[in-house]
């Protein structure tokens, strides 16, 4: 944040670096233009700024153009979460997704084979993450073709894969992804998935890699006649606690149950078996944090 860069700036700054659209991003860029300190030692922000607006409106242009032309560039988010594979072109990338969710795509040993984004699920014990693959990056990314589409898709995603191949100089791959990235104002959390020779990792291995970098934990409910977890597990955002996890299976549980008053011996609870408990069936309240694996039966407070 600039030095006496008001409040309202740093909230629109804050905005922009978390929208998942170019709409989005323009509308940050706007509120961050008209809120900028405006004197001389700003002008460098200001233009920076105009920069990024003028950038993010012609890639407005370019998105719109192909939907109009049904270039069919786009993804639709899916599951619980999202990551994006990206790298060089030949850097394992199809090889990766096939793996992990099991679509079907083709897999080659030639440089671009990947023209258009390729879309699979990863099962994680019930959770369900999408899975994209971005055609290979190259310099000047936004310069191509349908690159501000495929850059589009990249900050639809919650986490961006560098997919390297760990027979060629892994740095220089690393770096040329991570550059086109950052010259398009992406700066999201990302992780590095090598899958070939002796030191790449095995596919279980990246899985749980890709599941621990999405911050998430897996919370399965009981069924109250049975001791045993049932159904798709809830996935939420580490450190949600039992009020997190009953709005999201039943929404309107608090609204039922928020007319006792606090003091009330008659408040919603909850028995907790897994990590987050201190014994099995622990009796806890709506304020406990959960942990990832946690089962979790509710009880209403009528």
């Amino acid at each position: 944040m600039p030095i006496n860069a008001t409040y309202e700036y740093g909230l629109a700054e804050e905005g922009y670096h978390e929208a998942q659209t170019t709409e989005e991003r323009i509308k940050a860029l706007q509120k961050m233009l008209s809120t900028a300190p405006s004197h001389k030692g700003s002008e460098k922000l200001r233009d920076e700024i105009k920069r990024k607006l003028a950038k993010a409106r012609d890639l407005l242009k370019k998105e719109k153009g192909k939907k109009g032309g049904g270039g069919g560039i786009g993804v639709k988010r899916e599951g619980d979460a999202c990551v994006c594979l990206v790298g060089v072109t030949n850097s394992g990338k199809s090889t990766l997704l096939k793996a992990l969710t099991g679509a079907k795509v083709k897999v080659s040993e030639h440089d671009f084979t990947t023209f258009k984004p390729e879309v699979g699920i990863m099962n994680y014990s019930g959770v369900k993450v999408q899975v994209v693959e971005v055609p290979a990056i190259v310099r000047n990314y936004y310069e191509t073709e349908n690159g501000p589409s495929f850059l589009g898709v990249i900050r639809m995603c919650d986490v961006v894969i560098f997919v390297v191949d760990m027979l060629r100089d892994v740095d220089k791959q690393v770096k040329l992804v991570k550059s086109e990235l950052e010259k398009n104002d992406i700066h999201k959390k990302s992780i590095v998935v090598g899958l070939k020779g002796e030191n790449g990792l095995g596919i279980d291995e990246a899985r749980e890699r890709i599941w621990k970098s999405l911050g998430l934990i897996k919370i399965h409910t009981k069924d109250r006649n049975k001791k045993k977890m049932t159904g798709i597990p809830v996935a939420l955002s580490a450190g949600s606690n039992v009020r997190d996890f009953a709005m999201r299976i039943h929404k309107d549980f608090i609204k039922r149950n928020k007319k006792t008053g606090i003091n009330s011996k008659k408040q919603p609870y909850a028995r907790i078996w897994g990590p987050s408990a201190k014994f099995d069936g622990q009796q806890v309240g709506m304020e406990h944090i959960l942990e990832d694996g946690d089962v979790v039966e509710l009880f209403e407070n009528r």
